[in-house]
């Protein structure tokens, strides 16, 4: 069976079921801080679980992408060694929401495998959660009542595993149960530890005998923090089958990647590597390129950029982890790039945006192999000669100080150097490392400190008022009547909290807002607004004297810059679509400075964006802005809201209630800044530069209102001032200033030729005044020229003239020492003279070096004082080279 039949004979069979079909979520999770990357299908369903919200359905069905390589989750130091792990896979689920529970699971799971798939019940075990002294958790005997009544599997192949194996959580918090798994016997062949004469082939025994492919889970319990459990509202269904394995098992394979799934990747990588799977490492290297390939292509497409931080760099991870397995392979050139559109034959029909996508995730893969490639080859010598020194000291770790310098310096991830040194039967100290790494940090944290950097504990605090604090007030006020809740004076610096403010504090990219707080006796001049998790804290100096029992203030927001910054994240909004629109749909914000003066915003996308571009972007932008358009703001949840098709910010945290702007029908974005009422308020909107943020990244700064008026008046002002010089009207400067520059060009061509004839005409007095020496002349002399080519022509017109010898003429050119050698043929082949060799030495006395061909060569040096000593020094470096 084909594995897209597979996946789909799932889904409809459970809507035939009344489940409703459910598209994948991204890899990226929008809306949970709690994870890296979604690991299982039902991250999209957490809050459902928590009761914290409801769907129009009970019951859903749906394959979901998955990426398992960090926290408790973590599949990459297993991929590619074995058959069945990866980094990224399929995972087919149903859940029931409060709706059926064990018995409709088991049976459903029971008559899709064998009724529907065909395979053999005999060869089925069933386990169930045998209980936890700890959690206070009874065992799980409904479940296994239910095995042995809806189903024809005997009591001995329904077994009682533990809390690592039969009960399911998703992290250290959240949702979790007791499960139930269908585990697969594919036959005594299949047991991978027969060579262990201690070794008991079973279920959950550690060989590759009996896989587990279903796993059926029953949440009850919600983990808290401390660790304790607690009971969710209702019970829900929450099944996970790996897509990949059970398509091996349906089509009776020896492992996953002998699949449709993986097949063409395989095929692809033979024929780009010139080495045929398995291949000399028993197919290790073939295998995890082929998984991280479809890694790298779906979280690129979701969102992720390759960095050094947070998912940018598990990105990295794995793909300088596939770089490495191909040298392997002897492909020492960018190749991962070359399997996305294989990935996308394979796989673009269920998940149709990797097609969308595929020429931008194919330029950030190659972007990120050129990169890498260039310090991995040098990175793989540095590591061989760590362990040739490890191995004539007959030690078997490598210092976590080396393996840090291979990170810091060669970009090799800590698992990477891992991965190397488990081939070579070493290990690494990563307490070592670790301790190198916080080093670092602390180094940086310190160059980078936080200018304020005042001490947020509230028991250092003046309290000056009981109750909540930072209530936001600020989109529709700028001024309200508050009380001081907590102050702290450091530095010559005052730390302020209200119990409600006006003030923005700096969070999404805009800058916090500035202004003043008035009160009995004193004024304090707010200069920054800054967010510590929910508290705002306003900072300034503060005039005249706080008294603790007069905490009333008047809070007031300095209209006119918070006028400006509002134009300009609104701007950021029509800036976003602009982009869109006219470089495709791969583009997404990837950072932003929303700042009074000016915006920066940070885009993904991989080449630089050309000038025609960019005037579109900027039309686009200034159409929109004279259309007045309204900008209007609602509140909704974060699900609704993404079912509006309102874009996110993939590193943003958002919670259950989310805040929306919206420009007309143009724009729709999740946001919690201020803006403008009207986009009409904006005033002209400019461009000022494009360049590149990182890879695959391009940032653009612009400005709105007064300041794109006053860039305006200033370059208007300025052209008046070129049409003043020029003597010409606007329209007829490009046209004058290409005369003038061509003429320009005239004039120090001609200059040029001029200085050449000029030098040339010394030659005849240069040879006249030579050194003769063993029948040939050395001629040394300064010639005053402007550039190097100059310098070349004079010099080979000497060559010409000299019939038999060596000439070596100097220059200062900018500030350096430039030297010119020539010799004549017949010392070439008779003396074994060479310019290079020569000029060399010449040069050495100014501090410098050089070299070329026989007959001519150049030099340079730093030494001006020395130039003079150089030049005379010239027949005395000939003599000597004559006699050796």
């Amino acid at each position: 069976m084909k594995s897209k039949d597979v996946r789909q004979s799932f889904i409809d069979f459970f809507k035939s079921k009344q489940h409703t079909f459910v598209p994948s979520s991204p890899v990226v999770p929008f809306d949970d801080p709690t994870l890296l990357f979604i690991n299982a299908g039902m991250n999209q369903f957490k809050n459902i679980f928590l009761g914290l919200e409801t769907r129009d359905y009970q019951r859903a069905v749906n394959s979901q992408k998955c990426i398992r390589v960090s926290g408790k989750h973590n599949d990459l130091e297993d991929v590619g060694f074995d058959t069945y792990h990866h980094t990224f896979f399929e995972m087919l689920g149903n859940w029931s929401f409060g709706d059926y529970f064990k018995k409709e699971a088991i049976e459903w799971a029971w008559e899709l495998l064998t009724k529907v798939w065909g395979l053999d019940g005999n060869r089925m075990w069933a386990t169930v959660f045998e209980g936890d002294a700890q959690d206070n958790l009874d065992p799980d005997e409904e479940a296994a009542a239910l095995w042995a009544q809806v189903t024809p599997i005997p009591p001995e192949r329904i077994l009682r595993f533990g809390k690592d194996d039969n009960f399911w959580e998703m992290g250290d918090t959240g949702p979790c149960g007791p499960c139930s798994e269908i585990h697969y016997d594919l036959g005594e062949g299949k047991c991978d530890k027969q060579d262990d004469p201690n070794h008991v082939c079973g279920v959950n025994a550690g060989c590759a005998r009996y896989i587990e492919i279903w796993n059926l889970v029953f949440i009850q319990f919600d983990r808290q923090r401390d660790g304790t459990l607690r009971n969710l509202p209702a019970k829900h269904v929450d099944t996970g089958m790996g897509f990949e394995r059970v398509v091996a098992v349906i089509n009776n394979v020896d492992s996953n990647y002998d699949t449709d799934v993986f097949g063409p990747l395989l095929s692809a990588i033979n024929q780009i590597s010139g080495v045929t799977y398995p291949g000399p490492d028993n197919g290790i290297a073939h295998r995890v390129i082929a998984d991280h390939i479809r890694a790298l292509t779906f979280a690129i497409t979701d969102g992720v950029m390759p960095s050094n931080e947070g998912r940018g760099y598990v990105l990295r991870r794995i793909l300088r982890r596939a770089a490495r397995f191909g040298r392997n392979l002897n492909m020492h050139e960018p190749f991962i790039h070359k399997l996305v559109p294989v990935v996308i034959d394979i796989m673009g029909e269920a998940f149709p945006e990797i097609k969308e996508k595929h020429q931008f995730v194919s330029l950030v893969i190659k972007s990120e192999e050129e990169s890498f490639n260039s310090t991995l080859d040098r990175g793989i010598e540095i590591f061989d000669k760590i362990v040739e020194d490890l191995e004539t000291k007959n030690k078997k770790t490598i210092p976590g100080k080396e393996a840090f310098k291979l990170y810091d310096t060669y970009g090799f991830p800590l698992d990477l150097t891992q991965l190397m040194a488990r081939q070579k039967n070493l290990s690494v100290d990563n307490t070592g490392f670790e301790k190198e790494m916080a080093a670092q940090r602390e180094r940086a944290k310190q160059a980078g400190k936080w200018s304020h950097s005042a001490d947020f504990d509230v028991e250092k605090w003046h309290q000056l008022t009981e109750g909540d604090d930072s209530e936001f007030l600020g989109y529709s006020e700028l001024e309200t009547d508050s009380q001081i809740r907590r102050l702290h004076q450091q530095n010559g610096q005052i730390f302020v909290t209200l119990d409600r403010t006006p003030f923005y504090g700096e969070a999404g990219g805009q800058v916090g807002d500035v202004g003043e707080i008035v009160g009995n006796g004193f004024k304090i001049d707010v200069q920054d607004t800054v967010r510590v998790g929910n508290t705002f804290v306003h900072i300034g100096k503060v005039d005249g004297q706080i008294k603790i029992e007069d905490p009333k203030v008047i809070a007031r927001v300095d209209k006119a810059r918070r006028k400006s910054t509002a134009r300009n994240h609104t701007a950021t909004h029509l800036l976003h679509k602009a982009l869109r629109v006219t470089l495709g749909s791969h583009v997404t914000q990837a950072g932003s400075l929303v700042a009074p003066d000016h915006l920066r915003f940070d885009v993904t996308h991989f080449k630089k964006i050309d000038s025609a571009q960019l005037d579109e972007i900027e039309q686009i932008v200034n159409e929109n802005i004279r259309a007045d358009m309204a900008v209007e703001t609602f509140h909704t949840t974060f699900v609704k809201a993404r079912e509006m098709g309102a874009m996110a910010i993939f590193e943003e945290k958002y919670g259950d209630r989310v805040r929306v702007v919206k420009i007309d029908d143009y724009s729709l974005e999740l946001c919690g800044g201020t803006h403008l009422n009207r986009t009409g308020e904006m005033g002209y909107f400019r461009i000022l530069s494009e360049t590149s943020a990182a890879a695959g990244i391009r940032r653009l700064e612009a400005v709105t209102g007064e300041r794109s008026d006053s860039l305006l008046r200033r370059e208007k002002k300025i052209t008046d001032q070129i049409q003043e010089l020029l003597n010409c009207r606007e329209y007829e400067v490009v046209d004058k200033l290409e005369s003038l520059l061509q003429e320009k060009q005239q004039l120090e061509k001609e200059l040029t030729q001029l200085r050449v004839q000029s030098a040339r005409q010394q030659i005849s007095r240069l040879i006249d005044e030579a050194e003769s020496l063993n029948g040939f002349k050395v001629v040394s002399s300064r010639i005053d020229l402007e550039n190097v080519d100059e310098l070349k022509q004079v010099s080979d017109k000497l060559r010409d003239h000299l019939g038999s010898g060596v000439g070596v003429l100097g220059s200062i050119i900018d500030n350096k020492v430039s030297f010119v050698c020539v010799v004549t043929d017949d010392l070439i082949q008779k003396r074994s003279l060479k310019a290079g060799d020569i000029v060399k030495r010449v040069a050495e006395i100014t501090g410098g070096g050089g070299g070329g061909r026989p007959h001519m060569a150049l030099a340079g040096g730093k030494n001006i004082k020395k130039f003079e000593q150089a030049l005379s020094s010239v027949p005395e470096i000939v003599r000597a080279l004559v006699k050796n």
